[in-house]
């Protein structure tokens, strides 16, 4: 029976060592097969870099302003009597806008008018009557100052009629009517806001490390997208005398011909001021960047040579320092060489080291000045 239960614990020991030893050999072999293994190269698109000179600029966001803009309102109160715009209308200055009811203030006025008349008549009197030294100088001065009274009474009257004659303070672009015709007003209450657009100005603010460098005069550019793209160009015409405390910005103002209307107060632009002479950069496609927060790179591509001593066609991540952009462009300043072959597109699946393939049959888009059909 021992004998028995012996051959029979041999055997068990036997089987388990054979299929230990197989297991073994299978783990071995697909720890070899795994270390052998080659990821298949990444399809990428390349560029070979060359130098630019760009001219150095400064961009910000900007914001339009008209030169001159106002809300329209009533002087006095009143009743509408006469409305002579419609929204939107362009004006000169002094164009009648609107008239306000003065039914009361030319009776009033007609009331002033006759009394001046009794004043002057008196006067003519009194004036003959001291000659002839038949009343005395105190009653004279009476009538000189009754005559002059009915004459102030007279201008405040007629400068009553015409405030209620409510003109365009300025030429200027007439925004959506705010009153009806017989609606009563009270003094400032709006008609219409008043717009002068040409010329017109875009507000924007530099960092104070860059104020030193603005001068009035400059040429700025300002640029717009959506369906009917705005590129213009203008001068720098006031630059503030004071840095923001909260942004540490310096506000400038320049000035910019906008007889088209294509700006219009309030809306947001981009703007870039030349700010001297050039300088050298290398322009690459904006898709070849690699942005992250511990820094912006680009992969490169060379000869790499293996771990089996092979050389294969791989990347190489490069840290880069960028500047402006410009279109599809973004500026490299340090980091890449002028005849580095840069990875154009493909770059969020590479890896440093990893195997490439160029196919450069198709590539990203590269023009400084795209239009919006190559957008």
């Amino acid at each position: 029976m021992l004998k028995r239960m012996l051959i029979t614990l041999a055997a068990t020991i036997a089987i388990v060592a054979a299929l230990g030893f197989v297991k073994f050999k299978q783990i071995q072999t697909a720890i070899a097969q795994g270390a052998a293994f080659k990821m298949p190269p990444e399809a990428v698109t390349t560029i070979v870099a060359a130098e630019d000179t760009w001219p150095s600029t400064l961009t910000a966001i900007g914001t339009v302003a008209a030169v001159h803009g106002v809300t329209v309102s009533a002087d006095l109160p009143g009743v509408v009597d006469r409305i002579a715009f419609e929204s939107g209308q362009a004006v000169r200055e002094g164009d009648v806008l609107a008239v306000l009811d003065t039914r009361q203030e030319r009776a009033q006025l007609a009331a002033a008018d006759a009394q001046r008349d009794l004043a002057r008549v008196s006067f003519d009197r009194m004036q003959g009557l001291l000659n002839e030294k038949v009343i005395s100088r105190a009653e004279f001065d009476r009538a000189t100052a009754d005559q002059r009274q009915a004459d102030a009474r007279m201008g405040e009257i007629t400068a009553t009629i015409a405030r209620k004659t409510i003109r365009a303070p300025f030429s200027g672009v007439l925004g959506i009517r705010h009153v009806n015709l017989g609606q009563y007003l009270s003094g400032g209450d709006p008609l219409v806001t008043l717009e002068s657009l040409n010329p017109i100005y875009v507000n924007f603010g530099i960092p104070q490390q860059s104020a030193s460098q603005m001068r009035q005069g400059r040429a700025v550019r300002v640029t717009s997208d959506g369906p009917s793209p705005i590129d213009v160009s203008g001068r720098v015409t006031a630059i503030d005398s004071v840095v923001d405390e909260k942004t540490r910005n310096v506000q400038v103002q320049a000035t910019f011909a906008n007889a088209g209307g294509a700006l219009r107060p309030g809306m947001f632009v981009q703007t870039e001021i030349v700010l001297g002479a050039g300088h050298t950069i290398v322009p690459l496609p904006a898709s070849a960047i690699s942005y992250a927060p511990y820094g912006d790179s680009v992969f490169v591509v060379s000869d790499i040579k293996g771990d089996n001593g092979q050389t294969y066609k791989g990347v190489r991540q490069q840290f880069v320092t960028v500047g402006g952009t410009r279109g599809d462009q973004v500026a490299v300043t340090s980091g890449v060489r002028p005849g580095d072959e840069v990875v154009t597109s493909g770059v969020f699946k590479l890896r440093n080291g990893a195997a490439v393939l160029v196919n450069n049959k198709i590539t990203p888009a590269n023009d400084p000045k795209p239009t919006p059909e190559n957008r």
